[in-house]
């Protein structure tokens, strides 16, 4: 085993790594950006925290809405460009407020939705 140090990982030219949240069961949740020092903030306290594009900050889920991402698992993709985060997810994990980022689907040329939202 070897000790992880997150400036092995391959950050995009900003800085940035995309980090996938699927919960337990396997449903996707959403996609967000990290970067070396969001990761860290992550490993160190369990909780998900991201690096927000527009705001130009660190992002701790959950920390205005209560929606927050407890860290159950972190995974390296092959390429070491991209994370698979397993985590436990209180409430909605999008800010529409439904469970899931990908609610709607194309189907047949149509795009349709699949889930309402959860409060």
């Amino acid at each position: 085993m070897t000790r992880f140090d997150v400036t092995s990982l391959k950050y995009n030219d900003r800085g940035l790594i995309p980090a996938i949240a699927q919960d337990e069961s396997g449903d996707i949740l959403m996609m967000a950006w990290m970067n070396a020092e969001s990761l860290q903030e992550t490993l160190e306290t369990g909780q998900v925290t991201y690096w927000s594009r527009s705001r130009s900050e660190l992002w701790r889920k959950g920390a205005t809405s209560g929606h927050v991402q407890r860290l159950i698992d972190i995974r390296v993709d092959c390429d070491r460009d991209s994370l698979l985060m397993i985590v436990d997810q209180t409430g909605p994990a999008c800010h529409t407020n439904r469970r899931s980022c990908f609610y709607t689907a194309i189907r047949d040329g149509e795009e349709v939705e699949l889930s309402k939202p959860m409060i």
